[in-house]
């Protein structure tokens, strides 16, 4: 697992966005992409203490942890209190493969009435609580970067991305809650 107390986050002390939607950067967590057939999903599920969701868009969560359905055989996983997932996933018995992107990744909690104004401003998707409602979660793209979307409440999303692309997709975000406000 990476260690997550040695490594600067790469959005420290930023904040950014308008009274319609507030960008925070999100604190350090664990976190694995997964692959697995559907017989290693039950073991994986028990093993990792969240259940692998099996539906495209839909994700699950236990606590400070959620399982996000990626792909048929994919889930990104992902523990905000920075637990040992790749150990968690081997004490599984089940044929896998997890890889630890902790380091790849970081994420940015976008909150507020016009949170899918600003999400709007570079990513494509609908994000209509109707066709994406809370607990929804996708691949996409904002400008050109690609993120994974999770709708944590009804005004609220994480919206994961790799670091390298943390400040671009930061400052875009941050023009569009300028937007959302007028």
């Amino acid at each position: 697992m990476a260690d997550q107390a040695v490594r600067k986050t790469p959005l420290a002390g930023l904040r950014g966005g308008s009274h319609a939607a507030i960008l925070t950067p999100a604190a350090p967590a664990s976190r694995i992409s997964l692959r697995a057939g559907q017989d290693a999903v039950p073991a994986l599920s028990a093993a990792l203490g969240v259940t692998l969701p099996l539906r495209p868009k839909t994700s699950a969560s236990s606590g400070n942890r959620h399982a996000l359905w990626l792909g048929p055989d994919e889930w990104l996983v992902i523990d905000e209190d920075g637990a040992d997932l790749m150990g968690a996933a081997a004490s599984s018995g089940a044929l896998h493969s997890a890889v630890d992107v902790s380091h790849r990744n970081t994420a940015i909690i976008v909150r507020g009435p016009g949170a899918e104004v600003a999400i709007n401003s570079g990513c494509p998707q609908d994000l209509s609580l109707g066709l994406f409602p809370v607990g929804a979660c996708s691949r996409t793209v904002f400008g050109k970067a690609e993120i994974v979307l999770l709708r944590t409440a009804e005004d609220t999303f994480r919206l994961e991305c790799w670091r390298s692309f943390s400040p671009f997709v930061f400052g875009l975000l941050s023009e569009g809650a300028e937007d959302a406000a007028h």
